[in-house]
């Protein structure tokens, strides 16, 4: 076991992880951060995804131990009125709520890299992220409420 640090959400934090073990895991069990998410275990569903120096990792994949000083944000690390939460709020951008996060964090991950997308960059950013109650209309108008919302603040 190896003695690693992580910045989550703004806050530094020590942990203990061994050559194999996940940093969805990690993150779940020794920072608290739940919502990351196994999904499917492979990498292909997007559930777990975290985001790592602002670009979004599959957590259920990547050794913890390979992150050691990196800055994770998580989606329970945002604040309900962050504007993507709540444009996912206002939209009814989820049904069960499983997925949410990750889609969550691959939209801020791409309003943070183009502030002004069309419909079919969104789509194609999120093609990644599986919802299971099928909200992808929802989720796309939640991503292209919080762009205009957040572009009007630039």
């Amino acid at each position: 076991m190896s003695e690693i640090e992580y910045v989550v959400n703004g806050t530094r934090r020590a942990v203990r992880a061994g050559d194999d073990d996940l940093l969805l895991d990690v993150l779940r069990e020794q920072v608290g951060s739940t919502s990351a998410r196994e999904g499917c275990g492979v990498g292909a569903c997007g559930a777990c995804t975290v985001l790592v120096g602002g670009h979004s990792v599959s957590s259920c994949l990547a050794r913890a131990v390979r992150y050691d000083g990196a800055e994770i944000q998580t989606a329970d690390g945002l604040p309900p009125d962050h504007p993507i939460v709540a444009a996912f709020v206002q939209t009814g951008a989820m049904q069960c709520g499983y997925c949410i996060p990750g889609f969550v964090l691959m939209a801020d991950e791409l309003l943070r890299e183009n502030p002004r997308p069309t419909k079919e960059q969104i789509v194609a950013h999120l093609e990644g992220n599986i919802c299971r109650c099928g909200t992808y209309a929802e989720i796309i108008a939640a991503v292209e409420l919080a762009a205009e919302r957040m572009a009007a603040t630039r």
